[in-house]
Order: structure tokens, then sequence, then C-alpha cells
């Protein structure tokens, strides 16, 4: 892990930050991935609950 080196050369004990970036908006494709995956998600835990309701 590299430390920051001070003016006088004394080392900072604290680690160095990476440089931050805006993030960009998904795109159309992304948004149509990220609605699949929620759609499957919610029908997985519905399907998983019915499951263990008719087992119970």
């Amino acid at each position: 892990m590299r430390y920051i080196t001070e003016d006088r050369g004394l080392i900072n004990n604290f680690a160095e930050e990476p440089k931050s970036y805006a993030a960009e908006p998904p795109t159309a494709r992304q948004k149509t991935i990220n609605t699949v995956l929620v759609v499957g998600g919610v029908l997985l835990v519905t399907g998983l609950c019915a499951f263990a309701a008719t087992l119970s």
C-alpha cells in the first residue's frame, strides 16, 4: 500500500485516495438488463416462497 509523503519527506499514515469520477447515466440497454434482472429476482423469490408454502 502506498502512503502520502509530505513536503518535508515525512510519511503520512493515511493511504492515498483514488481519483474520483462522476458516474454516467445508464444506457437504454443497461436499463433493460436491470429490469430483466429485477423481474427475474422477484419471480425467483415468489416461486421459492410458494414452493416452501406447499411443503409446509
